[in-house]
């Protein structure tokens, strides 16, 4: 009998969400949304709180990133598969990346709130599936750094189409 993989990878496969079906990358995806709408809701988004805001974010990508590089190899073996569905630390970088530098503007109410966070989900799924270049290269990149960078590409083009149609 195996360790189920998400306590080999918890972070990973952020914290199970990884085998959620269908669409595991789109759960993965999910954590930062909430996370962001959480601290947008209780104070401490890009206008009230940046610092707190920003700082969240950044410790998601760094955190994420980590566990993606170092368990990479692992992953892969123990799920069968290069970049394994299973394994969506990665979408929660790329999500966070693409959640940096909201507009401080774009958020006055409730109603405000959901528009951009929802552009930001859609914008890195597309980016994340379509895998436009340079995240088509970066995916093939060996273990971890391969799970990881074509998500970070994508997070990258969706933050720029972000903050072209926010400003």
């Amino acid at each position: 009998m195996s360790i189920p993989a998400s306590s080999t990878f918890p972070l990973s496969t952020a914290f199970g969400l990884g085998h959620l079906k269908p669409a595991s990358g789109s759960w993965g995806s999910l954590l930062p949304v909430v996370v962001a709408g959480l601290l947008i809701f209780s104070g401490f988004g890009p206008v009230y709180g940046p610092w707190v805001y920003h700082l969240v974010l950044i410790a998601m990508i760094l955190v994420f990133s980590a566990a993606c590089v170092v368990s990479g190899d692992r992953a892969e073996a123990q799920f069968g598969r290069k970049d394994p569905s299973q394994v969506v630390g990665d979408e929660v970088v790329g999500m966070s990346i693409a959640l940096l530098a909201l507009p401080l503007g774009a958020f006055v109410g409730f109603w405000d709130v959901i528009p951009p966070l929802l552009a930001a989900f859609l914008l890195f799924r597309f980016f994340d599936i379509t895998k436009i270049p340079p995240a088509n290269m970066l995916q093939r990149l060996p273990g971890g750094w391969g799970i990881l960078l074509d998500d970070v590409a994508a997070g990258l083009w969706a933050l720029l189409v972000l903050q072209i149609f926010l400003r």
